[in-house]
């Protein structure tokens, strides 16, 4: 933690919230604002359905890249310089996906959008453990889950509009704007927490050994998969809306925004949980908690598409239960992430990032599209996520059951 951390952010807490809430909501944005383009840019590209698939590939798996070298940048040269250029990157890259002309542009500049949104999410937290102690880390992490988890709601239903009023470019050029809205203002407000006397040498052997440390521990892998796997349980319904909402549950365009809308609001209602009980219970006791929500809805999703005919009243209140879990045990887990390795927060985070990212670049180009022709299937896709998540949990508890406690005192 940084020494003054107290003289860093005299404003209120919560505009810090959002001031990095919205550096990390840059991915979210990034990916779900132009799905509901997808028709319109192929047909105005000439554009094969693999093919704009290969743009939301690109995207995922550009975003895993850069993601192992984000944090640690940021833990050599400084939180802020890292993502100065990578909003100043991000809004260069939608510029260029809203000029492009043919699908090979696009890919390249989704690429590019992939490499240089990781910035956001994976410095905001590290800075937050830089800035506070354990329990007020907790606090503003969920205040940052629930501006964070708004993203993936609303993203789809701004993405529409823009697509349906204006044009495809529109989406791109919003999210341009967003860029050089965000640069300017961590320009201005955002404050360097990371230390002088906490960077790290930058060197090719430094890093490596920092590289095999965290890659060595069977501890990080395992709380990476607790929190990263199970986001994609919601994650996938999300991706796979159009069939699911129009097809399944025979939704109007204009009647999606329930789905996102439900969805919000459990994993706004879950982070704000989170910070409530943030010193009032033991982590473990929080993570466990919503494990079993999680499960819960889970299987109750799976029978209920097993008995009854797909209908909204139902098939959507399972998912909300589900992000809340999902959003109630996901910031203290972060936070043990990063409590591992203390003087590689910044790394701790990347790699993190990366376990997650990788899991949802799997599940948008494999896992998706095999599944979102069935309700059922749907349903096992997303339990089988939580089980991933719930088994590396258990297996860590009782392998090794200190790192829980020594999280909880913030070492």
């Amino acid at each position: 933690m940084n020494p003054d951390a107290n003289l860093l952010w005299q404003a209120p807490r919560w505009a810090l919230a959002i001031l990095l809430a919205s550096l990390a909501m840059l991915g979210p944005f990034a990916i779900d604002t132009y799905l509901p383009a997808f028709s319109g840019i192929a047909t105005s590209i000439d554009a094969t359905p693999t093919q704009m698939q290969q743009t939301l590939s690109a995207y995922l798996f550009g975003f895993a890249l850069m993601n192992l070298f984000h944090g640690a940048l940021s833990d050599s040269f400084g939180r802020r310089p890292v993502v100065l250029v990578g909003i100043a990157c991000f809004t260069l890259a939608s510029v260029g996906c809203a000029l492009s002309e043919t699908i090979g542009a696009l890919v390249f500049f989704r690429t590019m959008q992939g490499l240089s949104t990781g910035a956001g999410i994976v410095v905001s937290r590290a800075i937050v453990r830089d800035m506070f102690p354990p329990s007020e880390a907790q606090r503003m992490m969920s205040q940052i889950t629930i501006f964070f988890g708004v993203a993936p709601a609303i993203a789809p239903m701004i993405g529409g509009w823009l697509y349906v009023h204006l044009n495809w470019n529109a989406v791109f050029w919003f999210l341009a704007g967003i860029g050089l809205v965000l640069w300017i203002a961590n320009f201005r407000l955002l404050p360097e927490s990371l230390h002088i006397s906490q960077r790290q040498a930058f060197n090719a052997r430094h890093l490596l050994r920092g590289y095999l440390d965290l890659g060595s521990s069977s501890r990080f892998w395992l709380l990476a998969l607790a929190s990263g796997v199970p986001f994609n349980g919601m994650f996938l319904y999300v991706l796979a809306s159009p069939a699911f909402l129009g097809e399944h549950l025979q939704l109007a365009p204009e009647q999606f925004f329930w789905l996102f809308l439900l969805t919000i609001a459990g994993i706004t209602g879950g982070a704000w949980t989170s910070g409530r009980l943030a010193g009032r219970i033991t982590p473990r006791r929080q993570i466990r908690h919503g494990l079993l929500i999680m499960l819960l809805s889970g299987v109750i999703n799976v029978l209920a598409n097993l008995v009854f005919e797909p209908h909204p009243w139902w098939a959507l209140p399972p998912i909300a239960t589900y992000a809340f879990g999902w959003s109630l045990m996901v910031p203290v887990v972060t936070l043990m992430v990063l409590d591992l390795f203390p003087e590689r927060r910044g790394m701790a985070s990347s790699l993190q990032a990366v376990v997650g990212s990788v899991a949802n670049g799997i599940v948008a180009g494999l896992i998706a599209p095999m599944v979102m022709h069935s309700t059922i299937s749907l349903a096992i896709a997303s339990l089988s996520m939580l089980l991933i998540g719930l088994a590396a949990w258990i297996y860590l508890r009782r392998r090794w059951p200190q790192t829980v406690l020594v999280s909880s005192l913030g070492h």
